[in-house]
């Protein structure tokens, strides 16, 4: 199709590839530019929303640009090759004599695998105890078929935050420590809130408190383990943060599933993928961005870049228990934001690497 620019003289329609006005003779060069600039500005929102999304969430962990969201490189690795012994290679991470000194640590784009090989494993099992239940009565299969259906995929997502702690300097027994006492010591903390500010409907107001109390009673729990192991890395904070909501959801899903049935909690199981466990990764990361080596002190939970997560994080929460209509798409949609936040916290995890090796920001002296 013909492309059309106006001469800025009289005002004649003239075809885009003219240098000068047929009506008059003005140069039409200036129009021209003038016209792909407006064209270029015209066309720029038509793509941006991601890039918009990711730069304002970016900003907020130090760095005002956009970030490009490679998913399909990201967990590429899921479908090669990898023995048993690549599994245990992980597994061993984050003891005294495995942990890498910074220098060893890459800064690559992470890659993790074994945690679709879990999920899997989980499934496997899944099947089986559903078919104990529906084809032979086995009755006592039930309470093992929910709690393998309530840790399925919060598990699961724990182990992938185990694989991209680039430091590996966290064990796989306090990984389950944090994601056992802290997934139990969450929702008592959660329960002890509720207890003083109550929670009985899924109203905006109501739902707006279920998301406060429950990502405060999570953060609270977060606070104690960063603090405890004296944490200062973007990755450290997404596992520890991980391993409690991973708790946390597990626990709650099972609570579910007495209440509800077995079809239920699978649906919550499924859910899973973007609710407690992301939503308390991010909190865990948006800690140590603000605390980094210093010792936690109040005044980092109002600080912009914590309080923006916070608040996000609140958002969604609130926003999933809100009876909205199209609930697939809130769903989706509320997942999707998680796993964004999730992969721009990632970036930022790979960037304080290169910053520390190349001498921008302070060793903690626990890595000196």
């Amino acid at each position: 199709m013909t492309e059309y620019i106006y001469c800025t003289q009289c005002g004649a329609k003239n075809a885009a590839t003219n240098n000068f006005c047929t009506a008059c003779g003005q140069s039409l060069v200036s129009s021209s530019v003038h016209h792909d600039q407006e064209t270029r500005q015209t066309q720029a929102p038509n793509t941006s929303f991601i890039d918009n999304t990711t730069k304002q969430l970016n900003r907020w962990t130090g760095e005002d640009k956009s970030v490009s969201l490679n998913v399909a490189s990201m967990f590429g690795g899921i479908f090669d090759h990898h023995t048993q012994q690549d599994a245990e290679e992980i597994f061993i991470a984050g003891t005294f004599k495995t942990t890498p000194s910074l220098a060893e640590v890459s800064d690559a784009p992470v890659r993790p695998w074994l945690f679709s090989r879990i999920l899997m494993l989980f499934v496997v099992v899944i099947g089986l105890f559903l078919s104990a239940l529906m084809f032979f009565q086995g009755e006592k299969t039930y309470p093992g078929l929910v709690f393998i259906s309530s840790c399925a995929i919060p598990f699961s997502l724990l182990i992938l935050f185990f694989e991209i702690n680039v430091f590996k300097n966290i064990s796989i027994y306090v990984t389950m420590k944090v994601f056992l006492l802290g997934g139990a010591f969450s929702l008592l903390t959660t329960l002890f809130l509720y207890s003083i500010v109550g929670a009985s409907n899924f109203s905006i107001v109501e739902a707006i408190l279920i998301g406060l109390v429950e990502e405060t009673g999570k953060l609270i729990i977060v606070i104690y383990y960063v603090e405890h192991y004296n944490l200062s890395h973007i990755f450290n904070g997404m596992l520890i943060g991980a391993a409690v909501g991973a708790g946390f959801a597990a626990f709650e899903n099972a609570g579910y599933a007495q209440d509800y049935g077995i079809s239920v909690l699978l649906i919550r199981s499924i859910c899973s993928l973007g609710t407690h466990t992301l939503w308390c990764a991010i909190l865990g990361a948006a800690l140590v961005i603000v605390k980094r080596d210093h010792h936690f002190d109040s005044s980092m939970l109002v600080d912009p870049h914590f309080i923006n997560f916070f608040i996000f994080v609140v958002t969604l929460h609130a926003v999933w228990d809100m009876n909205l209509p199209l609930t697939s798409v809130k769903v989706t949609g509320l997942i999707v934001m998680a796993w964004i936040a999730i992969l721009v916290l990632i970036n930022a995890g790979l960037r304080e690497v290169g910053e520390l090796q190349r001498g921008k920001v302070k060793i903690p002296k626990s890595e000196l």
